[in-house]
């Protein structure tokens, strides 16, 4: 079965230090690098999903409540949104960038970094086209993936229901992500597993 690595957020800003960090965040970063460096080799292809606000609207808030709406994080192009130094990106093929406008959790709701590189197939200077994490995916003939990152009860818990919800057989590999809330991340963990998802350890 061809798999591929899913790798959310793993950024600064969810990270020690950061504006929305998340404990172990840059635990998680090390741990994931670690295991790119020993198992890159199992996978079909890696990709990798980044928090990449502008405006999000409600998203950010002054006076946030940690369900919907937030303290600012992960401006685009700020050092926030760059990704934790400690993540090994060598093996990350392609980058999908989600949230200018909107919230965006999942990492399926985001497009293709319009500064990757986008084959056409003829060589013409012509506009490059959106393309879905679901669209790169399906182009590599990927059937299966594994989610790790940040936050288990955010992001990664999007980004898996997504995948099961799209015909992929899904794990996350819960020993590569770290949650912000323990009762949250130990609910997201079981509306996981309920929808089908399998928890693992790497």
């Amino acid at each position: 079965m061809r798999t591929a690595l899913i790798v959310v957020d793993v950024q600064n800003d969810f990270c020690e230090g950061g504006s929305l960090a998340v404990t172990g965040g840059a635990e998680v970063a090390s741990a994931v690098s670690e295991h790119l460096e020993d198992h890159h080799g199992d996978y079909a292809a890696v990709a990798a999903t980044q928090d990449w606000h502008v405006d999000p609207g409600a998203h950010f808030s002054d006076r946030p409540d940690y369900v919907d709406s937030w303290p600012v994080h992960c401006v685009a192009d700020s050092h926030g949104a760059h990704t934790h130094p400690d993540l090994d990106t060598d093996w990350i093929q392609a980058w999908f960038r989600k949230g200018e406008h909107d919230a965006a959790y999942s990492g399926f709701e985001g497009l293709l970094a319009p500064d990757a590189d986008v084959p056409t197939g003829d060589g013409e200077d012509v506009e490059e086209p959106d393309v879905s994490l679901d669209d790169w995916l399906r182009e590599h003939e990927i059937e299966a993936v594994d989610v790790v990152g940040l936050a288990t009860d955010h992001c990664v818990r999007a980004t898996a229901l997504d995948a099961v919800e799209a015909g992929y057989d899904t794990r996350v590999l819960v020993d590569l992500t770290a949650g912000v809330d323990r009762e949250s991340t130990e609910r997201a963990l079981r509306e996981m597993a309920e929808a089908g998802v399998e928890i693992v350890r790497s």
